[in-house]
């Protein structure tokens, strides 16, 4: 019997989150994914820009589809660090996550994502630290 369990990574995904703020996947490869998010005012924080939770979403959705597309059969990961920097303001307009994965080992990874504009001036710069996980602890995850 063949295991299609992995095959989640290899296909276009959308996950409940990304459903719920409408972040698409334009394309994912071998440790690539780009992701695409269109900021409007019900995202907005007190101050009437794109709060940041948002954006730390969009770069989180984009470096995890980044980083599952290197795992093998049997293999799940989980996030171990999320660090992002806010570099310039946004209220509304398409914005695109561009991740890629930095580093790949036995058991830990680093991917990185920078969120643009579509001047493509660079809104946020992001990094995470990943642990691969195997075995029983890879289960239903």
């Amino acid at each position: 019997m063949t295991d299609n369990s992995d095959i989640r990574w290899k296909q276009p995904l959308n996950f409940p989150l990304a459903d719920l703020l409408g972040i698409t996947f334009t394309s994912q490869s071998n440790g690539n994914a780009v992701a695409e998010f269109h900021a409007q005012a019900q995202y907005a924080n007190p101050m009437g820009t794109l709060h940041g939770g948002v954006l730390c979403d969009l770069a989180d959705a984009a470096m995890g589809i980044a980083f599952a597309t290197t795992l093998g059969p049997g293999e799940s990961f989980t996030t171990l660090e999320l660090k992002i920097n806010f570099l310039r303001p946004v209220w509304t307009g398409l914005l695109k996550a561009e991740a890629d994965v930095l580093s790949r080992g036995r058991t830990v990874g680093l991917t990185s994502c920078k969120i643009t504009d579509e001047k493509n001036r660079l809104i946020a710069s992001a990094t995470s630290t990943c642990m691969i996980l195997t075995g029983d602890a890879a289960k239903n995850r």
